[in-house]
């Protein structure tokens, strides 16, 4: 590779000019104008009754799908852009006007899923028949299912065009709040002034006095924006329970699950084997407070390294790393990979203004994605990054699909994500040089474990009660703090002496409006990643072709027909997720070996 390796990335390759970009304004008039082609076109089509009439739904189909990648083109670029530089007014101003496009084709995709709900079976049955659509009939039988289930195609618009003001407009507040986060440091002699993405990567320094001042400062930053946050997060949760009541939902986890395409048998399957298996954790946390010097662990500790834990990584030298552990497994994989460092795919420069957290977003009529992170040379952050090139390279393999038979959910999404940071975390372990670098690579390893089955569980068991208390009234920040600290305890089997009663303000999951519970579905791409892995690790070199194939899949099945076709096996049942769970528990007894 090319080195130095570029850290900014190149959107200029999609519209010149950033949030100034005429080339953007224009891109946005042409999709407005292919969305009202399609709803008046929906408005004007008489719906086939017979079979040989069933024809004239594919002009329309192909409206759909052509808004439908415009659309995620012109939300990437946009995402891109406020978060590279969260005081860019103009990338906000872009935001608001692509999610009014977007409620605008909701609300045509809406009347289109009606549309689909009323065609006569026989007539159906000959649409589907049609070679064109032979790679989208499972998104489009879900579609024409998910209508029925729902309100009237007038009410559903008018909920869509509302929201734009209300329920997107709350979760816009929290992007808001936190460009707005500043904490004052104190390090080298000077003060210096971290955003929330600079501060988050402090916690994980190898100094606890470090770890355990910018942890208090955190704390006390977010306490100072908590009232903005639980009015953004109220009206989050209300909205959603009013929408609910209307439709005639009485489960909270409905709509988060249809969208994952994933059976509630599936998900308690997951849980319960989590459940039975934390008590190994445990005994690591423990571990792991002793060979810190202290009696508990804090919640700024879980995530501190332990061993050689001033290991850093230069961006190259992660790059390279990550390289060469992708090319063992899938030479495909390492060459998408080179390609993305070398273009300019990956923003990871350490620099003020950037929203924190990382993401990967796909560009798919450009037929690139781009990679946002803040790298700071941890070991932690090299897993990061190849864990968003996994999502790259997920949406590599299927660019050439419809644009329908591309709209894979989020918890096989993450499947791709952590799949690849297994490759690279896996690898490094069994080639460090020395015990000692042996136990920091697989100790970050674990740390994701402990993420997995404990942070995420406490967001899921959080979020839960949340809508459970929301079902009565606005929850207060106090209360809400202390929902927060409960699920923290309750996931964590109380191993803490500290917890992070203002997560739920700080964590920018709970505020996203696409994807409620954006939570579970990272377990389950974890643990079905790892049953993946293990998998790949039986087969050999043939494996890289099924992988491919597997991926290829995940916009157009359930999560449990895709693992009963790829692997064989039931995700209902305990079987598959406890063998998932060996794999990861045998990498704390080789750290508690190590540590004896």
């Amino acid at each position: 590779m090319h080195n130095p390796l570029p850290q900014t990335w190149n959107l200029e390759r999609f519209f010149p000019g950033g949030s100034g970009s005429d080339a953007f304004i224009q891109f946005l008039k042409e999709l407005q104008s292919n969305i009202a082609e399609l709803d008046e076109t929906l408005r004007g089509l008489a719906v086939p009754e017979r079979a040989e009439q069933s024809a004239s739904l594919l002009p329309v189909i192909v409206l759909v799908q052509t808004a439908l990648l415009k659309i995620r083109e012109a939300e990437s670029f946009t995402g891109c852009l406020t978060a590279e530089n969260q005081s860019d007014k103009r990338a906000v101003q872009l935001t608001g006007q692509v999610k009014s496009i977007q409620a605008a084709f909701a609300s045509a995709l809406t009347r289109f899923d009606d549309f689909l709900r009323r065609i006569p079976e026989s007539a159906w049955r000959s649409l589907l028949a049609h070679a064109e659509l032979s790679e989208i009939a499972y998104p489009l039988e879900e579609r024409r299912r998910l209508a029925s289930e729902k309100l009237p195609p007038e009410q559903e618009a008018l909920i869509h065009d509302l929201a734009v003001d209300g329920y997107h407009g709350w979760g816009e507040l929290y992007n808001t709040t936190v460009s707005k986060f500043s904490i004052p440091f104190e390090e080298n002699g000077g003060i210096t002034e971290l955003s929330a993405g600079q501060a988050a990567n402090k916690m994980y320094s190898p100094d606890r006095s470090v770890r355990q001042r910018v942890f208090e400062l955190w704390e006390r930053e977010w306490a100072k924006h908590a009232d903005y946050c639980a009015d953004a997060l109220n009206h989050l949760g209300g909205f959603r329970l009013k929408l609910y009541e209307r439709r005639g939902w009485d489960e909270i986890h409905r709509e988060p699950l249809t969208i994952n395409r994933m059976s509630k048998e599936t998900l308690d399957a997951m849980w319960g084997v989590i459940e039975q298996s934390k008590d190994v954790f445990v005994r690591y946390l423990e571990r792991k407070a002793k060979l810190l010097g202290v009696e508990k662990l804090a919640w700024h500790d879980v995530d501190a390294p332990v061993g050689e834990g001033n290991m850093t990584f230069s961006y190259d030298q992660g790059a390279q790393l990550i390289v060469e552990q992708f090319r063992r497994f899938s030479p495909k994989m390492a060459e998408f990979t080179v390609m993305a460092f070398e273009n300019g795919w990956i923003e990871a420069e350490d620099r003020a203004g950037k929203r924190p957290g990382g993401f990967c977003t796909s560009f798919p009529i450009s037929e690139e994605t781009r990679i946002f992170m803040t790298y700071a040379g941890t070991a932690s952050n090299v897993s990061t990054l190849a864990h968003e090139l996994g999502h790259a390279y997920h949406q590599h393999v299927m660019n050439d699909l419809p644009a329908l038979a591309q709209e894979y959910a989020m918890n096989v999404a993450e499947t791709a994500s952590t799949f690849a940071e297994m490759v690279v975390s896996d690898a490094a372990v069994k080639g460090a040089a020395t015990d000692e670098e042996r136990l920091t690579l697989l100790e970050d390893k674990i740390q994701r474990s402990v993420a997995f089955y404990m942070n995420i569980h406490a967001r899921f068991l959080f979020e839960t009660d949340f809508y459970e208390a929301r079902r009565h009234g606005l929850v207060s920040i106090e209360r809400l703090n202390e929902l927060m600290e409960a699920a923290q305890k309750k996931a964590y089997r109380n191993t803490l002496a500290e917890y992070h009663p203002h997560f739920w303000a700080s964590k920018m999951h709970f505020y996203l409006t696409d994807v409620p519970f954006y939570n579970f579905p990272y377990t389950f791409g974890y643990m079905f990643s790892t049953g993946l892995y293990a998998e790949a690790l039986r087969r050999g070199a043939a494996f890289e072709d099924q992988y491919i194939a597997l991926l290829r899949d995940t916009g157009r099945m359930t999560v449990e027909d895709l693992a009963s076709k790829h692997l064989g096996v039931d995700l209902r049942q305990p079987d598959f997720w406890q063998q998932a769970m060996d794999v990861t528990i045998s990498d704390v007894n080789e750290f508690l070996r190590l540590t004896e």
